[in-house]
């Protein structure tokens, strides 16, 4: 049974009450009555506000569902339905050119461009993994992964392969860093001379590149160099293992790679009551004061990891400088959309998740601001808003953070925001969105994954969609990513904030990744989303390849390349001519997502998985991928491309499949053959009930089966 005290005429769960006054509040200045009361503000008088804007997503889907149905047996006129979106307030008209005016944002943010994680903040280990990715080991990522074309052998130290690693990294240094008249591969010995680099006597052709070294500068320690305005770190050591084999003593090269990093209170996580929000507060807490510590098992020792340090290094000129050794953080609140049942309004009612996350995540920030070295040093907080439809949902979020920083005694705009461009009605108004959060915008992101589940659910009546690779291809995909950065250019974001892309889905496949996503830093992104500090590290060698902000520059000079009509082009089916096995396959692809992602989340409570997909390639999965497939599934269903009976039984085939794919996990229910547990429910529910779900979110179906399943459990 939840307990519940009364606070400011809320009922509060008693875990997250103690929490707020024990640990969140006490060292930030804010006593336990001012946030109470300002929780209460939030939801008594910002409350009937969010309902109001969720209505209004509702009734504009049906006139748009309406519009559709009443047009099925004739060709799309596309003319008519950007007029109809017109009339109806879905799409507004676009006002004067301006440009943000944000200010107090940190480098990281504003001026080094860099890879981007995305972690669930439920998970301390990862979350401190995150944090400390901020550098990695060039060597280690290309020894480890598939980088170089092959994984590592099995067993021992490989010296074959750690020569290629070894050679490899030089190529690196001598395209980012070359030396007049000789090469790193050939280089004896690095040494400082009159606030100089020399290598063999031989300056950098940039001596500027050069910023600092540790240790003796006859024979330093460490080297420190920049380039496109990320570090490097040679590290010399003739002890270490690479080191003693190496002429010039090199024992690793160091990469400044996730400059920043999300610590994630939505998708990636599944908090569905106190004890899950506390336990992600909690984490966040401990970053905010630099306290956080997570200790695991490996190799039959305990191991404890904490917050890296920064790093220290001489100057040319004799001065001390000082490096960041952590990731620049951002919190990712919820949405609009969810309310919790950690706290209950005066009518008894839950409170909307979005406005506690506002409050408790930013009131935990100001630990950090009282530090000197801590996240920001130029007193901002960095909060990622996600799921906004339209320029109005962000103004509300505007008028949310106005009261936070009120009741939180913080300086109007202390608060920046990111917004999520992932959903239609915010792509295809993003100058307007921007314009109703000038002051506070410091990211926009394209986030393909909700974007294409948005896609499917606006246009559900519009007919059947394309295979979801096909998806892809058509024309909407690069007019919406193209005009996000034309977009967030026009507006003035270059230099003061960040212009993102989405997340590279295959952990595993980094050969893959180095192929593909030096394109996000050539389409003018200053930062990309990939899904491990071993990935940002690799993808840290595209920003030194690409001067990012030339690339901008170039962009800007050139205009807009992509326009509304080409976003509204809706990604149908252009004819229909699949095989059964093709449709099968097709429904039991996406099945076989659903339930994998699924039955951990119900379980288990994991809200980010690696799933292997139906061929058994592994496959980062969130609560936008298990969209995707829910609403595509519920497409096909409404249009008659499936039955519920074929689509029954490829369920139960993909059950038994999952289940074979989690047998080495104790901590796991099997789904077949009884089809009966509640993760297999749950499900189920995303595609039969897809439909009906709020923006084809998934949130409500899982929220309400997880809460299910803890209540089974006691």
């Amino acid at each position: 049974m939840t307990t519940r005290v009364d606070r400011a005429g809320l009922e509060v769960d008693k875990v997250l009450a103690d929490f707020i006054e024990e640990q969140a509040l006490p060292g930030t200045g804010v006593d336990a009555g001012t946030f109470w009361n300002g929780l209460a503000e939030l939801a008594h008088e910002l409350g009937p506000k969010n309902r109001a804007l969720l209505e209004k997503r509702e009734a504009i889907q049906t006139q748009i569902d309406d519009w559709h149905r009443a047009r099925n047996d004739q060709g799309h006129d596309a003319t008519a339905y950007k007029a109809f979106l017109e009339e109806i307030g879905y799409l507004l008209p676009e006002g004067e050119d301006f440009e943000i005016g944000t200010s107090n944002v940190d480098p990281e943010i504003a001026t080094v461009p860099g890879p981007q994680l995305v972690v669930p903040v439920t998970n301390a280990r990862f979350a401190l993994n995150a944090a400390n990715a901020r550098w990695g080991s060039l060597y280690d990522a290309f020894y480890g992964t598939d980088a170089m074309g092959s994984l590592p052998p099995k067993g021992g130290y490989d010296r074959g392969r750690g020569a290629r690693v070894v050679a490899r990294a030089r190529v690196f240094l001598d395209e980012a860093f070359p030396v007049a008249g000789t090469s790193h591969a050939d280089a004896r010995r690095y040494h400082v001379q009159d606030g100089a680099l020399l290598v063999d006597d031989m300056p950098l052709v940039n001596p500027e590149k050069f910023v600092g070294y540790r240790g003796h500068p006859k024979a330093p320690d460490a080297v420190l160099l920049r380039n496109n305005g990320l570090h490097v770190e040679l590290v010399f050591d003739r002890t270490h293992m690479i080191g003693a084999r190496d002429q010039a003593g090199l024992a690793d090269v160091q990469m400044e790679a996730a400059v920043s990093a999300i610590m994630d209170c939505e998708d990636s996580v599944a908090c569905v009551d106190a004890e899950d929000k506390v336990l992600a507060y909690g984490n966040w807490l401990g970053l905010m004061k630099g306290d956080l510590e997570a200790s695991f098992q490996k190799g039959g020792e305990t191991m404890t990891r904490r917050l890296n340090d920064d790093r220290t290094f001489v100057a040319p000129d004799g001065s001390e400088i000082t490096v960041k050794g952590r990731a620049l953080l951002w919190v990712r609140n919820v949405g609009h959309l969810m309310t919790n049942p950690a706290v209950l309004d005066r009518d008894g009612n839950e409170i909307f998740e979005g406005l506690m996350d506002a409050l408790v995540t930013v009131a935990i920030a100001k630990h950090d601001l009282k530090r000197d070295s801590g996240n920001s040093v130029h007193g901002s907080v960095y909060v990622v808003k996600p799921k906004m439809h339209g320029p109005e949902e962000v103004a509300f979020t505007n008028e949310i953070f106005n009261v936070v920083e009120r009741v939180l005694g913080l300086p109007q705009d202390s608060v920046k925001i990111g917004i999520m461009d992932e959903e239609r009605r915010t792509t295809v108004n993003l100058k307007e969105c921007i314009r109703a959060a000038k002051n506070r915008v410091a990211f926009i992101n394209t986030g393909f994954l909700d974007r294409t589940g948005d896609e499917i659910h606006t246009s559900m009546e519009a007919g059947p969609f394309s295979r979801k690779d096909f998806i892809k291809r058509k024309a909407w995909i690069g007019g919406y990513e193209n005009q996000n950065v034309d977009i967030g250019l026009e507006c003035g974001l270059s230099g003061k904030a960040q212009i993102g892309k989405g997340m590279w889905a295959m952990p595993d496949a980094m050969a893959a990744m180095l192929e593909a996503k030096i394109e996000h830093p050539k389409s003018g992104a200053n930062c990309a989303w990939v899904p491990s500090p071993t990935a940002a590290t690799l993808h840290a060698l595209h920003y030194h390849k690409v001067d990012v902000f030339a690339v901008q520059d170039k962009l800007k000079a050139g205009g807009r390349r992509a326009y509304v009509e080409t976003i509204l082009d809706i990604p149908l089916a252009s004819y229909r001519k699949w095989s059964r096995d093709q449709i099968t396959r097709e429904v039991e692809n996406n099945a076989q997502g659903i339930l994998g992602y699924v039955v951990r989340w119900i379980d288990q409570g994991v809200g980010c998985s690696k799933v292997p997909d139906i061929n058994n390639v592994g496959l980062m999965e969130d609560r936008a991928t298990c969209r995707i497939s829910a609403q595509h599934i519920a497409n096909w269903l409404h249009h008659g491309v499936v039955s519920a009976d074929e689509v029954r039984a490829a369920m139960e085939k993909m059950a038994a499949v999952v289940d074979g794919q989690n047998a080495g996990d104790p901590a796991y229910r099997p789904m077949a053959p009884g089809f009966d547990g509640i993760a297999y429910q749950a499900a189920c529910d995303l595609v039969f009930k897809g439909r009906e779900q709020p923006s084809g979110y998934t949130e409500p179906v899982l929220h309400a089966r997880r809460l299910e399943l803890k209540a089974a459990q006691g």
